[in-house]
């Protein structure tokens, strides 16, 4: 039943319907062919029962935060003031583009908005410059990626959620990897342009003078940072209410660059109503087939088969990671998100390992999915802000990005602690 419902999954994909009518789909024919009892009548309880999870409610508000954020003009500043800093290095907007990518991954909370915002900030200065094309592209799409892993991640509400494991916790694992795959990516451009110094372009001049005086624009969001993630360790706030404050304190920034209006404001909520209904009918139709398939004894069933197997505990985590890399190829990271995490991680979890840990590989292994063909969201993302050209530059360009991600996961496999060490702390 499970090689049915993959293989109907990926032939839906493969025909370009909505990812969460593909998802509807198959619970309903899988409940019909397979189960005596009319499981659809669960249906309106389940997403009534989702719909009013008080924990849920910062997905939204962390999405209008960086509505409200892009159009307050905030990531422009904060791009310019990085640029500046990080001029000096071979490469230097390759670099401030993971950089700024990883300061706006601490406010936006999704892979989406990150890519497309510093990709519309960055992009005009490719060719003005001399940057290699490719490599620059990859940056962007790469660097877009770290929206899911840094706090204040969406894709780690939605897991702890399903997984009923701590939020605060699965933020404090995340933060480490998130600054060193940032960093990663950092050493693979530096490395890259000292190797062929030929894909690194102009360098942007600047004095210190300058310098000090552009912190003014990256203060704000090192400030939001701070009041999410810090209201939430400082025990005043729960992750919802700590989306709240940072909502509020995003318009008093878009008030303090005069950009607050009527008409930004109408802008803001259409976009984080679109992508919000996106994601809450993905979430809706994933609880539901997860209904189903637990109903129909299917996380039971691999478990076995995985037990069967006789591998050891190393080999199963291998094996599972193949399996993400693979699946990757063809479904998007919200979908393989709450799709997988019911059925993969209790095996995880009976293994021996942290559910946190797992979270934070999970996350990693999403990013994976994000730039890698054909339906990698951030290579398409970044195409269409770019506008023109083949979508090979932006495919090529990310590939080596992946190497990176895959070697911070053989770093966790090794020395968990990477990820586990801040929230023994706590």
């Amino acid at each position: 039943m499970l090689a049915q419902a993959s293989l109907s999954l990926i032939i839906l994909i493969g025909l370009s319907l909505p990812i969460a009518a593909v998802l509807i789909s198959i619970a309903l024919g899988m409940a019909f062919f397979h189960s005596p009892m009319p499981l659809h009548v669960a249906g309106s309880e389940i997403f009534w029962k989702v719909s009013n999870e008080f924990t849920l409610t910062s997905v939204p508000l962390f999405i209008l935060l960086g509505e409200i954020l892009l159009r307050a003009g905030v990531a422009e500043r904060m791009y310019a003031a990085v640029a500046l800093w990080l001029n000096r290095l071979p490469g230097g907007l390759l670099h401030a583009n993971i950089a700024a990518s990883t300061l706006f991954s601490a406010t936006s909370g999704s892979s989406v908005a990150t890519a497309a915002t510093i990709g519309t900030v960055a992009l005009p200065e490719v060719r003005k410059r001399g940057y290699n094309e490719r490599l620059f592209l990859g940056s962007l799409a790469a660097g877009g990626t770290l929206g899911i892993l840094i706090p204040p991640s969406i894709h780690l509400i939605l897991y702890g959620m399903m997984t009923g494991t701590s939020i605060p916790q699965l933020y404090l694992a995340a933060t480490m990897p998130g600054l060193i795959l940032a960093g990663l990516f950092s050493v693979l451009v530096l490395l890259a342009c000292l190797i062929r110094p030929d894909l690194g372009g102009e360098r942007i001049q600047a004095t210190w003078s300058q310098r000090f005086s552009s912190l003014t624009s990256i203060v704000p969001i090192l400030l939001l940072f701070v009041v999410v993630v810090g209201s939430i360790y400082t025990g005043f706030a729960t992750p919802t209410e700590a989306a709240s404050l940072g909502l509020v304190f995003a318009l008093i920034l878009a008030a303090f660059y005069r950009k607050l209006s009527v008409t930004m404001l109408h802008e803001a909520f259409i976009g984080a109503m679109r992508t919000n209904a996106m994601i809450m009918l993905i979430v809706l139709a994933s609880y539901f087939l997860n209904f189903v398939l637990s109903i129909l004894g299917i996380p039971q069933q691999l478990t076995t088969f995985i037990a069967e197997l006789g591998l050891s505990p190393v080999s199963t985590m291998l094996l599972i990671v193949a399996f993400f890399v693979i699946l990757g190829c063809f479904l998007e990271s919200l979908s393989m998100l709450v799709t997988m995490t019911p059925l993969i991680a209790p095996i995880v979890v009976g293994l021996g390992y942290d559910p946190i840990w797992f979270g934070v590989i999970t996350i990693i292994l999403l990013e994976v999915a994000l730039i890698t063909p054909p339906v990698g969201i951030n290579l398409y993302v970044v195409q269409a802000i770019r506008g023109g050209g083949s979508m090979s530059d932006v495919m090529v360009g990310a590939l080596p990005f992946v190497i990176c991600m895959f070697v911070l996961i053989g770093l966790l496999m090794v020395f968990p602690q990477i990820a586990m060490f801040l929230p023994g702390l706590f």
